[in-house]
Parts: structure tokens; C-alpha cells; sequence
């Protein structure tokens, strides 16, 4: 290592120009690489982002010859700590993504390590075959970290783990040697060992080591029992014993014991796995309900004995996280009651009823054996919402309020699965003594269940339990003969405990296996083998006092703003790609940079407020980095299973470091917009010809940095206020449904588009519906979205005001536009004064977007398809991520659809990349027209012309028509057009 900070830097500027990918060594990317999953925390000297193998070799010879470390990352979300080190963090997840070689007839694939499991699995599915692994992240679980760990998921017990999988593995040896790891037979076996290079001397060694009968009879004596087959502690040695060479039939393949060696021994750059058909098609699940814990092991036992694919565990710790989810509330529907638990039972069928008397049968012997109170079978399109309940877990675990969190230490345990039952039972009762109520779910049909203590890691009391509750947990699974780790890997936090786990002497094994294939331990050392203590590299120093900020939105129901961004607990679900539908995070879809995750920017956010000795704690540019290319999306606020609520995060720090550097002049134009519109209505063809016309217009755009490729929005000919008072008592009337509606004139439809606001009135009133408009303030959505939050604030309080006396139930506040109606939901409650809160908190109850009201009155009967055009029409829809995340793209749905002859597909799209003002900047246009590239814009210009596109959001028409030269509509539109006149 050189000896101090300008010759480290200089020698990480030398290997960033020998390399074709990159390295960065910078505050902000050293903070994003300092954590993964887990409960540990090391700056980082460097990350690294290899585009080839030759890259990976100029990174290991740096390595060897500067003293440092490589740690290999791909979606990083470990939960033991194996990302984490002081060395050069080497993230393949960026541009070694690539799919090599697929040979169906043969059922294999070959692969980089950052190809995603899901991603992998779409590829396959057109060709009748999936990589079978399937883990609670496998829509961003990566296939180099999965063979890394060693990674097993929810269909283990039928299909096997990771290691059962992998055919051969190109790799680089420490010594900088490409070597191809796979089957070989005896004859090659020892052409290897007659060799004068490292390669030679690891074959030599393994071969010496396993050849010693008292060192073969120490690895069975000591390691798991063979019937577990989630086995990942330590290296996997006793699978090499199978091999032909020592006491069993298999030829020899190294990749065995590569499997699961965390990064350890070679660094990894392409993957041959086996692939198996996919499996029936229909499936379903039986989730029966148990009212102890003790019941549910045991009903997994009894599930054991019948054709299950996956049997899985949830907790009622967990179950009630799930309730105050926005996303993971709605796929509560099949819990009935308060169970302490609920074990989840796939069957498979070639038909349903195949699949059904599968689960038909379990259901009998559980009754027959006196388990469980509540049998619910979900079916047909119900079941991915369920495993997407099961899936959650892990974050969701976030929400436990507090400090106190469930600590992943003891939570990748598995004994055999006859074992479980009292191993389970035992344990709590070990728990006791530590006044713990431990996290039970996930894998009780492999005997793994994840056990998670809940701990202050903050705390010296939470640190020190944090250790002796590993060790007593590590004492217990010893007795049982069971493995430490089923799935997670030994890391940095259960290595400790290792030598107990399977003896000093196979220990020592380990030892020198790792320094044979890796003498100067450059390798992702102080994993599995010479670790630091387990409570050592914590994020958090014990008994550091939490930081408390000041600020405009009000975080307190989660302790501050800085606890919010803690909430993230590193499980990476806004790594998903676009294939995984969803929202979040619209910019690291587009980026593939892990600074724009949700997890990224949290990291940043929690790194410095806890670590500041600024007077402004939020004057950092690192931050402003991380946040740059945050849409605002609110994805996260829905999709996140941890509620980690960056849009609102991202408002509040632009207020805060504004404070210290003042307001840009784009900023004020974008946040005045409703203002500047009203001035420009005065006279509206003079403000259209400024704004519109290439001399101007340019000049205008040039002086904001607005993107020259972006058509300004034109101001209305008159506003959609001047028009109501002017036209609405002369508008027709259709039978009166007894009914008032109070309608939110937002500052877009105001004097943008106007068109729409007259539409949607008409289409009310003609439907029977009194249309009321009020004086009232704009929704202050501009405002907040640029941080401009005691402006807004005063915007939300006036509409408080006006609202809270006028709306209820029966009289509801319906508005046009998700992101300006929708503050009453989201943004309302957090920013008015402390004599308006509840107020505020009442009044979000009764406000709707028009998609909404018009789709709960199709619901109650009050509108029917009789009112509508019998002509056939086809609609793609795409909605507003503010919609998709406070309400539901249902209703539109529902809505589109009331005429008879109108099909309603929506676009699986996320955001479209506008984001209101976003996708003007000029230095966010191209991220903006990428993000519309994901999805949305390939669906647009793949239908046809006489196909509608339908889209709430004023901005995502726009940037439709920007993208595509499509128009699009708002689905007011649509349905005024298809009223039978």
C-alpha cells in the first residue's frame, strides 16, 4: 500500500487510465460502497467497474503489488458483511451483464457474473427452461452472487441450491492466471498437479489435504448432517470428498468448493450453470394459519410429506409490518384473524385441479393432526401478490419502530427438517433469557427458518447481545448438527464462529486452503476465514447519540428525517430492472448506478447527517449528488418495503442546502410557474409567440438551462376558472344523481390545459353530477418539488382552510392531476402547522382524483355503459407514478373500460422520465428520454394509430409527445368523447 494519501490517490489515478472500465475513489462512491445488506460499515479505498477480464487483471496486479484487497459486489445485498472491507469494492453489476452462450438442447446457459436472476429467467422462459434458485432478490440477485453465496430460495427442497447448479466457472487465480474451473477426470486431474503455476499447486494441495483419511474422517465427524442441504459454512470441502478421486463417484470439479467461498479464493467472470424445464404451470398456495409457532413446525414437517414446492414461513412480527405498508397492505386479502404465524404451501399442477387436490390433501392431514386454525387456498392471479407478501419480509422488518431493529445475525440456521420442530422450540426458550421475542420466517420445508433477535445496535447492551445471542445460537445449531449458514454465508459475522461449528482442525483446513490459492490474502479477505470480531465495523459507534434536525416536513413519525433514511436497510429492491415492473427507481433503471437507488441516496443521506460537524448539516455535495437524478417518483413511498420515502427526503434537503447556497433562478421560475401563468394569461397569444417561437424561446430556455429539445407548455386561451364562471350553469345536464363534487382547479389544468378541465366538468355534470369551484391556492406540487417548502407550506395551509368545512364523505374534493391532488394525500398532512394537522389528516380521507370518484360510482351502480358509445376502441394506459403509488391505476382502468366495445391494456411502464420539471433541465434530458426508453416509449410506437393512449398526467403526455410525436390523453378525454351525445 502506498505510504500515505497523494501516493494512493496518484496510484488510483495510474490504474484508472490502464483500465477500460473505471475506478473511483471519491467521497460520495466510497460512502455508496461502504455498506451492503448487513449491519457493517468500511470505507472502502476504491470501487472499482470492470468492462473485462483484462481488467480484473490489472485490478489483482495492482492488488498484489500496492498491499491492498479486491471485494467483489454485484447487487450487494448481503446480509453477513461480504461486501464490505477497506480494500477496492469491484462491481460487476454495471457492465458485466452479459447473457454469453445458451444451449437449449443441452439445458445450459453461460453467463457474466451481474446477470440478473429474473433477467436470466426471461431470456429461458420463451425456450421452456429457468435457472431454478430462487431467492426473496431475484429480481436483482445477480448469478455471480449467487454462485458466490452459495444461494438457495424458496424451491430448494426440489430443486437444490446454487452449487447443485453450476457446471464450470472461468475464473482469475491470484496470480493474475485465467483458469476455467469444471469436471475433469482423473487423468486431467493429475496433468493439473504435475503443473509448476498456482493452478499446479491448489490441485496438489486439495488432493494432499483430502487424501489423509484422519483429515476426511475430521470433515465427517464435524460438518452437517448430510440430510441438510442447505450447507454454507466454511468452504464446502465435504462436497469435494464426492468426487471420484477421494470416496465417491463424481468426477472432480472445483467448482464445488468455489461455490459458496464468498470471493475468497479466485475472482469469478463467467458462469456455466445447468438449467431444469419449467416447472407446471398452474400453481397454488395453501396458507394455513396456526395460532403458535410451535404449531407451524410442526405442520411444516407434516407439509414435508407431501409434493410441495416450496413451504414457507411467516411470522406475526412480520405479518403485522405488512400492515402499514401501502404496497404490501393490499396482498393481506388471505389473512384471517391475528395467527402467530403462516405457512405458505405451493403445489404445482398441469391443470388447477391437479394443483388443488395437491393442497386438498395437506390441508386434510393438518386438520387430521390437529395444526392450524384457517386453511385459505389462493389461486390463479392471486398467488404472485402472496409471494410477493412472503418476499417483503426482509424489508419490511425495517418498520419495526425505533432503534431497535431485527438484526440478520442468527438468521441463516438450518437443521434437518426433523430436527426443526424442537430446534425451534429450544431456541425461543434460549431467547428468553435475553428478553427476546425473535423474527421467525422464510424456509421451514429446507429446516431454515430466518431468526432475527431485535436489537439497538446503537445501544452497548444491543452490541454485546449481538454477540452472545450469535454465540449461544451457534452452540444450539452445533448440537443439532446443523449448518450456521443455510444460504447467507459466513461473512464477517457468523466466521467467528466457525472453528466451534466444525472443529479447530477442518478450520485450520480452511486456512490453508485460502492462503494457498491466495498467499497475500488480496482475495475479500476476513471472510469465512480471519475475520475481525463480529461486533467490530459497525455502522453505528455504541451509545452515539442520533442527530436531530430541524426541518419543514414533519419526519417524526419515524424520528427525524435522519431515522427515515436508516430505514433502509440495504435489501436493494430499487435495484429491480424494468422487466420486474414497478416504479422505483426510474434513474438507476436508466443509469444502472447504484448512487441513483433509493439505497444509495439513504446511504448518503445516514453517512452524513450522523457523521457532520457542519453547521448546516445538510451542506454537503455529496448528498446533492446522490439526489440529483431522484424523480420525485414516489415509487419508494409504495414499492420499498421498508417505506424509505425519498421524494419527501429530497424536498426537504433541497430546502436545507438552499439555505446555505440560495434558490437557482430555474428553480423560483419552475416553483412560480402558477404565477408566471397568470401573467402570461393576460395575453395569452403574445406569451405563446415568447414562448414558442425558436428565437425566444431559445433565449428562454437558454437563461433557465431548460433542454432545447423540449416544446415549452402554451398557455390556454382562457383559464378553466374564467370558462366555469362564464359556461357552467349553461352546460347540459344529465339525471340528476343527487350528488356534489367539489373540484380541485390545479395550476396546470388551470391555464395549461384548460381543454381537459372543461372536459372532465362537462363529462361530471352530463353524468348528473353538481360541479362546484372554489376560490382556492394552487397545490403548491411545484413548490415542493423544487424545496421551495415554506411556500408550499403557506399553499397547503390556505387549501386546508378552504376545504376542511366543505368536504366530507358525501361531498368529496376530486381533482385532474395525480401530482397536485394528491398532495392532500401525501405531502398535507406533513407540512401544515401543528392547528391544522388534523385538519389536514381528515380532509386527505376525501379527496379523490376524478379516476377514482368516477370509478367508485361505476362500482356503486350510479354509472352504466349505457350512457356510452357501443363503437370499439382499444386503449393503452399509462400511469402517473404519483397515482400508481397514493391511489391505483384500477380505477382509470376500470373507468376506460365502461363503454362496452373500449379494451383497456396498461403499458407495464414505471415512470416516463418527465417527472414535472425533471425532464426540462438541460442536463437531465438525456436520463429523462432513457427512462421513457425502458418501457413506455417502445409501447407507444408499437401500437397502432388508431389505438388511444391514455395518460392522467399532464407531464407524461407531454413527454409522450416529446418522445414519440404521439399525442396521449387524459382519460377524461376519452370517456367525454365517448358519451353518447
Amino acid at each position: 500500500m502506498p505510504s500515505n494519501q497523494k501516493d494512493i490517490k496518484g496510484a488510483l489515478h495510474q490504474l484508472n487510465q490502464k483500465i477500460e472500465g473505471e475506478v473511483r475513489f471519491d467521497s460520495l462512491s466510497k460512502t455508496l460502497y461502504a455498506t451492503d445488506a448487513s449491519v457493517y460499515r468500511e470505507i472502502p479505498l476504491a470501487v472499482a467497474f470492470p468492462k473485462s477480464e483484462k481488467d480484473i487483471q490489472e485490478l489483482i496486479h495492482f492488488a498484489t503489488e500496492s498491499g491492498t484487497s479486491l471485494i467483489p459486489r454485484t447487487a450487494g445485498t448481503s446480509l453477513a458483511g461480504q461486501c464490505v472491507g477497506n480494500g477496492i469494492v469491484v462491481d460487476v453489476s454495471k457492465h458485466l451483464t452479459q447473457i454469453l452462450e445458451f444451449n437449449k438442447k443441452e439445458r445450459w446457459v453461460r453467463v457474466q457474473p451481474g446477470v440478473v436472476r429474473d433477467e436470466l429467467n426471461r431470456f429461458l422462459k420463451p425456450h421452456g427452461l429457468f435457472f431454478s434458485p430462487i431467492t426473496s432478490t431475484a429480481n436483482r440477485a445477480m448469478i455471480g452472487g449467487m454462485v458466490g453465496n452459495n444461494s438457495s430460495g424458496t424451491t430448494s427442497i426440489v430443486y437444490g441450491v446454487t452449487r447443485d447448479k453450476v457446471i464450470s466457472l472461468n475464473t482469475i487465480l491470484s496470480d493474475g492466471k485465467k483458469v476455467v474451473f469444471g469436471e475433469i477426470s482423473q487423468d486431467d486431474f493429475d496433468r493439473k498437479c504435475g503443473q509448476k503455476d498456482l493452478e499446479g499447486t491448489i490441485h496438489r494441495q486439495i488432493f494432499d489435504e483430502l487424501n489423509n483419511p484422519e483429515i476426511r474422517d475430521e470433515i465427517h465427524a464435524q460438518f452437517p448432517k448430510k440430510t441438510i442441504h442447505r450447507r454454507n459454512t466454511g468452504y464446502a470441502v465435504d462436497e469435494l470428498l464426492k468426487a471420484e478421486l477421494f470416496e465417491g463417484k463424481e468426477p472432480f470439479n472445483f467448482c464445488k468448493l468455489l461455490s459458496g467461498s464468498e470471493g475468497t479464493l479466485a475472482f469469478t467472470t463467467e458462469i456455466k450453470i445447468s438449467l431444469d424445464p419449467l416447472p407446471e404451470p398452474i400453481d397454488i398456495v395453501v396458507a394455513a394459519h396456526f395460532e403458535t409457532i410451535n404449531q407451524s413446525m410442526h405442520a411444516a414437517q407434516v407439509a414435508m410429506k407431501h409434493p410441495a414446492t416450496a413451504v414457507e414461513l411467516m411470522d406475526k412480527i412480520i405479518l403485522d409490518c405488512t400492515k402499514e405498508s401501502i404496497e404490501y397492505s393490499k396482498n393481506r386479502y388471505f389473512v384471517e384473524g391475528d395467527p402467530e404465524a403462516i405457512l405458505m404451501v405451493e403445489f404445482r399442477g398441469r391443470t388447477l385441479e391437479e394443483a388443488l387436490d395437491k393442497g386438498k390433501a395437506l390441508v386434510e392431514d393438518l386438520k387430521k393432526a390437529g395444526l392450524g386454525y384457517s386453511f385459505p387456498i389462493i389461486e390463479t392471479e392471486k398467488v404472485a401478490s402472496a409471494w410477493a407478501l412472503r418476499a417483503a419480509g426482509l424489508g419490511l422488518l425495517a418498520n419495526i419502530p425505533g432503534d431497535k431493529k431485527a438484526v440478520a445475525c442468527i438468521e441463516d440456521t438450518a437443521v434437518d427438517i426433523e430436527d426443526l420442530a424442537d430446534y425451534i422450540d429450544e431456541f425461543d426458550k434460549l431467547m428468553e433469557d435475553f428478553d427476546q421475542k425473535p423474527v421467525h420466517y422464510a424456509h421451514a420445508g429446507a429446516g431454515e427458518i430466518h431468526l432475527r433477535p431485535v436489537l439497538d445496535l446503537k445501544k452497548k447492551k444491543g452490541v454485546d447481545d449481538f454477540f452472545k445471542i450469535s454465540e449461544t445460537s451457534a452452540k444450539l445449531v452445533k448440537k443439532y448438527q446443523g449448518s450456521l449458514s443455510g444460504e447467507h454465508g459466513d461473512g464477517r459475522v457468523r466466521a467467528a464462529f466457525i472453528p466451534l461449528m466444525v472443529g479447530e482442525k477442518n478450520y485450520e483446513l480452511f486456512r490453508r486452503i485460502k492462503y494457498t490459492w491466495d498467499p497475500k490474502n488480496i482475495f475479500n479477505p476476513g471472510k469465512i476465514v480471519d475475520a475481525a470480531p463480529m461486533n467490530e465495523f459497525l455502522r453505528y459507534e455504541p451509545e452515539m447519540e442520533t442527530p436531530v434536525h430541524d426541518t419543514v416536513l414533519d419526519f417524526d413519525q419515524v424520528g427525524g428525517i435522519l431515522r427515515m433514511a436508516e430505514k433502509c436497510n440495504g435489501s436493494g429492491d430499487c435495484r429491480k430492472l424494468p422487466g420486474s415492473g414497478g416504479t422505483m427507481c426510474p434513474s438507476y433503471m436508466a443509469t444502472r448506478n447504484e448512487k441513483d437507488t433509493v439505497r444509495g441516496r439513504a446511504n448518503t443521506l445516514r453517512e452524513f447527517l450522523t457523521q457532520d460537524k457542519k453547521e448546516n448539516a445538510f451542506d454537503h455535495p455529496e448528498i446533492k449528488e446522490a439526489l440529483d437524478l431522484c424523480l420525485s417518483c414516489k415509487g419508494c413511498t409504495a414499492e420499498c418495503p421498508s417505506n424509505v420515502d425519498m421524494s419527501s427526503m429530497k424536498a426537504e434537503f433541497l430546502y436545507q442546502y438552499q439555505k446555505t447556497h440560495g434558490i437557482p433562478l430555474r428553480s423560483k421560475a419552475f416553483a412560480y410557474i402558477n404565477e408566471l401563468n397568470r401573467l402570461g394569461s393576460a395575453t395569452p397569444g403574445i406569451a405563446n409567440f415568447f414562448l414558442r417561437n425558436s428565437l425566444t424561446g431559445g433565449i428562454l430556455k437558454s437563461i433557465l438551462g431548460v433542454a432545447t429539445e423540449r416544446n415549452l407548455p402554451a398557455i390556454s386561451a382562457i383559464s378553466l376558472r374564467q370558462w366555469y364562471k362564464r359556461n357552467y350553469d349553461s352546460l347540459p345536464s344529465g339525471q340528476s344523481q343527487g350528488k356534489s363534487v367539489f373540484f380541485f382547479v390545479d395550476e396546470f389544468t388551470n391555464y395549461n390545459d384548460t381543454e381537459i378541465g372543461i372536459k372532465s366538468i362537462s363529462l361530471l355534470k352530463r353524468l348528473g353530477y353538481e360541479v362546484k369551484v372554489v376560490d382556492h391556492e394552487e397545490s403548491g406540487r411545484s413548490a415542493l418539488s423544487k424545496g421551495l417548502l415554506q411556500k408550499a407550506k403557506k399553499h397547503a395551509e390556505a387549501n386546508v382552510r378552504v376545504f376542511e368545512k366543505l368536504i366530507d364523505g358525501d361531498t368529496p374534493l376530486i381533482g385532474l392531476e395525480p401530482s397536485a391532488i394528491l398532495s392532500f394525500r401525501d405531502e398535507y398532512p406533513r407540512i401544515v402547522s401543528p392547528d391544522l394537522l388534523d385538519a389536514a389528516k381528515k380532509l386527505k380521507f376525501h379527496v379523490q382524483l376524478v379516476d377514482e370518484f368516477l370509478g367508485k360510482e361505476i362500482v356503486a351502480g350510479n354509472i352504466d355503459s349505457s350512457l356510452f358509445s357501443s363503437e370499439s376502441k382499444k386503449i393503452k394506459l399509462h400511469g402517473h407514478c404519483h397515482q400508481k403509488a397514493l391511489s391505483s391505476l384500477s380505477w382509470t382502468q376500470k373507468i376506460l373500460s365502461i363503454p362496452d366495445n373500449y379494451s383497456v391494456e396498461i403499458i407495464p411502464s414505471g415512470c416516463c422520465g418527465m417527472a414535472g420539471s425533471f425532464g426540462y433541465e438541460k442536463e437531465h434530458y438525456e436520463v429523462s428520454q432513457q427512462v421513457g426508453e425502458l418501457v413506455l416509449f417502445p409501447a407507444v410506437r408499437e401500437s397502432s394509430e388508431d389505438e388511444i393512449i391514455a395518460a392522467p398526467g399532464t407531464s407524461c403526455r407531454h413527454q409522450i409527445a416529446d418522445g414519440t410525436g404521439r399525442s396521449a390523453f387524459h382519460p377524461v378525454e376519452i370517456l367525454w368523447d365517448a358519451l353518447k351525445k
